[in-house]
């Protein structure tokens, strides 16, 4: 048991390592100089999203420091999403709608509205961001100020994740958690290899040029997970990417109760971690260094085994530690931290039952449209 012990002791170090030097690296954008006025094109993909567009596009317009358009891709909505952006639009004539044709064959629908998107946008910065994403006023002239210092032509960021049922809370923290954790930001940033590509699918921001060598969305057609095969798109093309922490720069509410965040977390598992490759290395990695610990800290009080206590609790130490970190950091519930190898399980046990659909041939729904789970 000592020797379980210590082999979860080192499980635990490696990621905590890494956390501690990528938080440094994981940087705020950098608050805008005396540089050129950026000029962006802010782009949301848009369907059925009557209850977010108007708080998503007015926090755009609020934006201070740049020179910008907000173009809303309708994207078959049957509520009153278009209605809604061509009253705005009525208002301030930075402001446009436009139609998404019928879906074509092989097309997620959220990459077609995006390309669409794109294809109508006239600024030399692409700013894509989700409808229910709420930007800061300083948001698009730090990350415009963000991207010009990394000279990457795509970043991304995660926003504050805004949490309220137990479900959310309780696993929406993970993202941060396994992102810096074993991510090697510091290698990411001196190759373009696309194992290296991460990002968020709620906010980016590209080269206009760039994105269109690349192929943009259309690269990544069949995806439902735009925040790692983007980035990979780029990467393969040459291009840099980059990630900064968009924690003060924006924030995102994505799930509302429970069954929104298994659902969607399940759509993008194999996509992500859940593949036959990686998730049994993710599950060693994870159960040994995060969920077991706590474990054979129990044990070794019940049995009183000193030694076993030592190396037991100096794992669980790692894993709290790095946990409060974040909390602190991301704005993130402290009560999900406690429950941190609860938390960690449930997303496994989310991983292994996305990787057995898929296997089994198994579709996702979202947004009212079927698709086939992938893995990558």
């Amino acid at each position: 048991m000592i020797v379980l012990s210590l082999f979860c002791l080192v499980l635990g170090i490696i990621p905590a390592v890494l956390f501690l030097g990528n938080v440094r690296l994981y940087a705020l954008p950098p608050r805008p100089g005396s540089e050129e006025v950026p000029r962006v094109s802010v782009l949301i993909p848009a369907r059925n999203e009557e209850g977010n567009i108007r708080d998503a596009v007015k926090s755009a317009l609020a934006n201070l420091g740049v020179e910008m358009e907000v173009i809303v891709a309708d994207d078959a909505s049957h509520d009153g999403t278009a209605a809604i952006v061509r009253e705005l639009a009525a208002q301030d004539t930075r402001v446009q709608v436009i139609t998404i044709p019928a879906l074509p064959s092989g097309w997620n629908g959220k990459q077609h509205a995006c390309h669409v998107l794109a294809e109508a946008a006239h600024m030399p910065l692409l700013c894509f961001v989700d409808a229910d994403v709420r930007l800061a006023p300083d948001a698009l002239a730090s990350m415009a100020a963000f991207l010009g210092h990394s000279q990457a032509s795509l970043v991304s960021g995660i926003p504050r994740q805004v949490t309220a049922s137990w479900m959310e809370a309780l696993l929406i923290p993970l993202i941060h958690f396994v992102l810096l954790a074993f991510l090697p930001i510091a290698r990411m940033r001196t190759t373009t290899d696309p194992r290296y590509a991460a990002g968020c699918g709620q906010l980016f921001m590209a080269v206009n040029r760039d994105y269109h060598v690349v192929g943009g969305h259309s690269v990544i057609r069949n995806t439902l997970h735009d925040g790692i095969k983007l980035a990979a798109a780029f990467r393969r093309a040459g291009f840099k990417t980059d990630l900064f922490d968009a924690t003060s720069v924006a924030r995102c509410r994505m799930y509302h109760n429970a069954a929104e965040v298994w659902s969607g977390l399940m759509k993008n598992a194999t996509e992500g971690m859940a593949t036959p490759v990686r998730l049994p290395v993710f599950t060693a990695l994870l159960l040994g260094g995060q969920v077991l610990p706590f474990a054979l800290l129990f044990w070794a009080a019940a049995a009183k085994n000193a030694a076993m206590l030592v190396v037991a609790g100096g794992a669980v130490s790692l894993s709290y530690g790095i946990r409060l970190i974040a909390a602190r950091r991301f704005r993130q519930p402290f009560w999900s931290t406690v429950l941190h190898p609860l938390g960690v399980a449930l997303l496994l046990l989310i991983q292994w039952l996305a990787l057995g659909r898929m296997l089994l041939g198994k579709t996702s729904s979202w947004k009212d449209r079927e698709y086939g789970l992938q893995s990558t």
